[in-house]
């Protein structure tokens, strides 16, 4: 028996009818145990579901500033790379947006920097 290229394969392919191609398929399934897609597409349903729980971007937003107000003024001049006056006309504006389209991981740090600075902090 001659050994079939993957050129002849995909000429094959190219011209056969669609019910030539069904019967192929069935033929596969019989033969090696497979099924056609059927778990490709259950596996792929729990991951765009997740991916679309949690945001890959998010914007942290300072809420409050608590009865720490020095304290949340300098955390968000380190944060941000503001100047003295610009961060606090930022923390007397709250709520206000400290940083736009950052990562969940970076997001979550400054969260904790601003809490444990006495602020409060929501993410959109």
């Amino acid at each position: 028996m001659a050994k079939l290229t993957q050129e002849d394969i995909l000429a094959y392919l190219d011209e056969a009818s669609i019910l030539e191609l069904n019967e192929l398929v069935k033929a596969i399934e019989d033969k090696y145990g497979v099924s056609a897609a059927a778990p490709v597409a259950a596996a792929a349903a729990p991951a765009e579901e997740a991916a679309a729980a949690e945001p890959s971007t998010v914007t942290v937003v300072l809420d409050s500033y608590g009865d720490a107000k020095v304290a949340v003024i300098k955390v968000v001049r380190t944060i941000t790379g503001l100047g003295l006056v610009d961060a606090k006309k930022l923390v007397d504006g709250a709520p206000a947006e400290i940083k736009k389209d950052v990562s969940m991981d970076e997001a979550n740090d400054i969260k904790k920097q601003l809490t444990d600075a006495g602020a409060t902090v929501s993410f959109k």
